[in-house]
């Protein structure tokens, strides 16, 4: 028969999770001043409290990226004849030792465990490192690894790191490096081994490293991008955006799924200079930040298909509708393939719904953003250990939603915006859900938006629905101007039967086990931190900075010095009661009604 040898895994050294983000300066071996950080199975040291340049909400973002690196460590060392072992996985792995059919006995396969070096393992670059803390989570908490390179351009960042390694004992696997993050992985590029795993977590825009991070990583390697700027990214500087990485960003309900395209189609868009492209494994957009996770391939003739894979946006400023243009397109010729431009636009000057006007944004990724397959092995892997990461439980409503996602359905529609751009009550998720199933389409959420529709229905059969909604629950038509899209969509009649009766595939397998899908803000000033400068730590001038401008549109002004000073630009004139300037409307309200050919009321 076949000999095997079953290993059962079980957790002998629990994480300190419990504790993570907890400040301590009484650990011993600590040198005067020194304070520690616990995350996971880390301890970093900050050379004094003032200097702690550490954000616990993008713990999440550390545990998803080991749980990401793990599976993929798993796939690929498969490959080499090494498996992993991961403290508290219970799955049992077997390991063959012979087979019958040939006689003969197999070689053993060889184990990798946690902290220790694997001579066919994965080599790790994390190009800003600052303290470190990532890379020495992966030396502690990821198996399978060669080597983890910890670059950070400053001389500082770089002895922490080294100093942080030596606290963690793991100096065997991480070495720390003082160069420019580009020049590392552009030195790579030419080399027989690259990096099988970059993670590339700038402050702000990944951009300038993207080029190089295509080049340096490994046939069939792993990279992984966060980016913070979603200002830009989001709609609110679509030229910035453009510039950074070739895209044109538009402020829309939708925003945060097409921040995840534009990245996407800026990875795929460079690797294709050096006929490489890309596989998304997964990609989220959580708190203020976006993250994906990507493999990198060789091919010239999959390269060809790229312009397929991209699209333009065209997005009406009335009503939200949107439609998407394929760059190109490709036509089987037998055994070959055929690839021209691709003909549209798909909408005309005006929309078909309210008849506003389009804007037109992208180029984005308009293929699938996840590998299904891939996250649910992660989410397999998370579930069935609950204690290795401490967001295990956000880890784990996240990725359901993911799987959960249409995979071939670009971005999305949010109810509550489709029921006020026509003025009248949100129907319920489920009804509304109800009726597009009823209808004959597809529906999910949107782990990016917790009320978003994505669904293969086309635009106009949401607004029959909507117009199907409002007979019920009408709105008083009388106060629509004959112009607006509200009224515009209102007079035309259903050219459906809309069926709101709950439906029970209506309702998410990750809503009814009630997971951890949105959680709510973690603490105050949760969001990015400011950038690290040359002294560290944050002054405690900005810290009161942070707290003046914290919700400034929701408190009313009581300084005058606040309150902006315009000269009046009608006929200025001086203004019988002795003001000049427009911003005594703040102030003395009725008098500028009643001498307001002196003013231009600019508020």
């Amino acid at each position: 028969g076949v000999s095997v040898r079953i290993l059962v895994l079980q957790d002998t050294n629990p994480s300190s999770s419990t504790e993570s983000g907890q400040t301590s300066s009484t650990e011993p071996g600590l040198l005067p001043g020194e304070t520690v950080v616990r995350e996971g199975k880390a301890a970093i040291l900050f050379p004094s409290a003032n200097e702690v340049f550490y954000n616990p909400v993008q713990e999440f973002n550390r545990d998803l990226t080991c749980a990401v690196i793990t599976e993929f460590a798993r796939e690929q060392l498969a490959q080499r004849g090494v498996r992993i072992l991961v403290p508290g996985e219970r799955d049992r792995v077997v390991v063959r030792l012979s087979e019958e059919k040939n006689g003969t006995e197999d070689q053993e396969y060889i184990t990798a465990s946690v902290g220790e070096r694997c001579e066919q393992g994965l080599r790790v670059l994390e190009g800003l490192a600052a303290s470190g803390l990532r890379s020495v989570r992966f030396a502690l908490e990821v198996p399978g690894l060669k080597s983890i390179t910890a670059n950070d351009y400053s001389a500082k960042a770089a002895a922490l790191i080294a100093r942080n390694a030596q606290h963690n004992n793991v100096s065997h696997i991480l070495q720390a490096s003082q160069r420019d993050a580009s020049m590392v992985m552009y030195e790579a590029r030419g080399k027989k081994e690259r990096y099988d795993v970059i993670d590339l977590d700038p402050y702000g825009s990944p951009s300038p490293f993207l080029d190089a991070a295509v080049q340096a990583v490994s046939e069939g390697g792993l990279l992984c991008i966060t980016c913070t700027d979603m200002a830009v990214m989001a709609g609110n500087s679509g030229e910035t955006c453009y510039s950074k990485y070739g895209s044109m960003s538009i402020k829309s309900k939708y925003c945060h799924e097409m921040a995840l395209r534009i990245i996407l189609h800026s990875l795929d868009q460079r690797a294709a200079v050096y006929q490489r492209y890309i596989e998304p494994l997964l990609s989220v957009s959580v708190d203020f930040y976006i993250r994906v996770f990507v493999r990198v391939k060789t091919g010239q003739a999959v390269v060809k298909n790229s312009a397929s894979k991209h699209a333009l946006l065209y997005n009406c400023v009335g009503c939200g509708a949107f439609h998407l243009q394929r760059m190109g397109k490709k036509m089987s010729q037998g055994k070959h393939m055929k690839y021209s431009a691709a003909t549209g636009p798909p909408v005309g000057p005006n929309c078909e719904h309210c008849r506003q006007r389009h804007q037109l944004g992208g180029p984005i990724w308009a293929e699938p953003i996840h590998d299904i397959t891939f996250v649910q092995k992660v989410l397999s892997a998370v579930s069935g250990n609950p204690t290795r990461f401490r967001t295990s439980k956000r880890i784990e409503g996240v990725l359901s939603m993911v799987t959960e996602e249409l995979r071939d359905v670009p971005l999305y529609y949010v109810l509550d915006h489709l029921s006020s751009t026509v003025h009248c009550n949100t129907p319920p998720m489920l009804q509304f859900r109800s009726a597009l199933l009823h209808a004959g389409y597809r529906v999910s959420l949107s782990h990016a938006c917790k009320n978003a529709v994505k669904t293969n229905a086309p635009a106009g059969v949401l607004w029959d629905l909507i117009r199907c909604w409002e007979k019920s629950n009408p709105v008083k038509r009388e106060r629509l101007s004959e112009t607006s899209p509200a009224h515009r969509i209102l007079s035309a009649e259903p050219t459906l039967q809309a069926c709101f009766e709950i439906r029970e595939d209506a309702n998410p397998q990750s809503r009814k086990r009630h997971l951890t899908r949105f959680q709510e803000n973690p603490q105050a000033n949760w969001g990015p931190k400011a950038r690290a400068k040359a002294g560290g730590g944050i002054s405690s001038e900005l810290e009161d900075k942070r707290k003046q401008f914290q919700g400034k549109r929701k408190k009313p002004i009581t300084d005058s010095s606040q309150l902006k000073s315009l000269p009046c630009k009608k006929l200025r004139k001086v203004c019988p009661l002795n003001y000049n300037i427009c911003s005594v409307f703040k102030i003395m309200r009725s008098c500028c009604y009643q001498t307001s050919q002196y003013f231009i009321l600019l508020f």
